[in-house]
């Protein structure tokens, strides 16, 4: 059920010392002061400069502003987040500021060893995240949208205001007379973030006014279908062996061939397939029952290849040994 902010920050039982993630905007300014309040001195502020707008050095400059009026540390750290071709600028952001808090927590271990990050999203920023999901296709995984809380870099991480309205914090902030910086991006509507925020989500509260708390039982139903299909592919992957047996995975069924695949490629090699890479590689999958059926795809960031009765994934084109019984030249180049 969706909670009030000081019931949200009432329920959070962090492991401290506490870094918060602080942006300067409205939902990371409430939650530090809110943490501060609650924990002193066991607290400290994260702040990371993305450099890709003029704004940002007013970012800074309220932060440090803040940490100084409150006596907290803040650390800042400065980064370069412009996207790659074909990467969105949010996933880029978003990358680069975990690694960046990472960073911190390790240049800040001298004063206190850090043991939690909290950041800041809402309900409304879950809500944003489950639609973005659907709006792509994702699978449950996707759905899942954003967790409460994991581990990373052996700290904790936690999003505590994950069941506050937006305008709840807001209010919160408003009633005490505390003031925060406003990203001018969150205007442009060129982002699809900001379409769903400024069009959809008043939309989705008049027409389902209980939609902050349906949309969160889904992602927690979704979360819960993509745990189960990790621990199968797991179990899967234990006995199609690595690496996998071809053999063994035309004893599964499609769907668990996908999952298990999907698991190798992730685990082993640090790459996810896409929706038709996947299912071309099923395909051929299907088509070693023909004798001397050779497999070289794209899949990910590299290639997946037949070599002998099982399968081999290489990150760049190479030369493949082809087994002589199944009728092949003694090598191959990958295209």
């Amino acid at each position: 059920m969706t909670q009030s902010f000081d019931a949200a920050v009432a329920a959070f039982r962090p492991r401290l010392p506490l870094a918060v993630a602080l942006s300067g905007g409205a939902d990371s300014t409430a939650l530090l002061l809110a943490c501060a309040a609650r924990w002193p001195g066991q607290v400290v502020a994260f702040h990371v400069h993305h450099g890709l707008q003029a704004a940002a050095d007013g970012f800074e400059q309220h932060c440090v502003a803040l940490c100084e009026r409150l006596g907290i540390p803040l650390w800042v750290r400065r980064v370069d987040a412009r996207h790659a071709a074909g990467q969105s600028p949010e996933d880029a952001a978003r990358q680069v500021r975990y690694k960046a808090f990472e960073a911190l927590a390790l240049d800040c271990q001298a004063q206190a060893a850090i043991k939690t990050i909290a950041l800041a999203q809402h309900a409304d920023d879950q809500v944003e995240t489950l639609l973005l999901a659907l709006s792509r296709g994702a699978g449950v995984a996707g759905l899942a949208a954003m967790p409460a809380q994991w581990q990373r870099a052996g700290m904790d991480w936690c999003r505590p205001l994950l069941r506050v309205a937006g305008a709840d914090v807001r209010a919160w902030l408003v009633a005490r007379d505390e003031r925060w910086v406003e990203d001018p991006t969150n205007a442009d509507e060129r982002f699809t973030r900001n379409r769903i925020r400024r069009q959809l989500l008043p939309a989705l509260q008049q027409a389902f006014p209980q939609f902050r708390d349906t949309f969160a039982r889904s992602c927690e139903h979704a979360a819960q279908a993509s745990e189960l299909l990790q621990e199968l592919a797991a179990a899967d992957a234990a006995a199609i062996g690595q690496p996998p047996r071809i053999a063994a995975l035309r004893a599964l069924g499609r769907a668990r061939q996908a999952n298990v695949l999907r698991h190798w490629l992730r685990v082993h090699h640090a790459t996810t397939p896409t929706a038709a890479q996947l299912n071309e590689l099923l395909d051929q999958l299907a088509a070693c029952a023909t004798r001397g059926h050779r497999i070289h795809l794209k899949v990910g960031g590299g290639y997946v290849v037949r070599e002998a009765e099982v399968l081999g994934w290489y990150n760049q084109q190479v030369l493949v040994p082809i087994s002589a019984r199944d009728g092949g030249a003694p090598e191959q180049l990958l295209q």
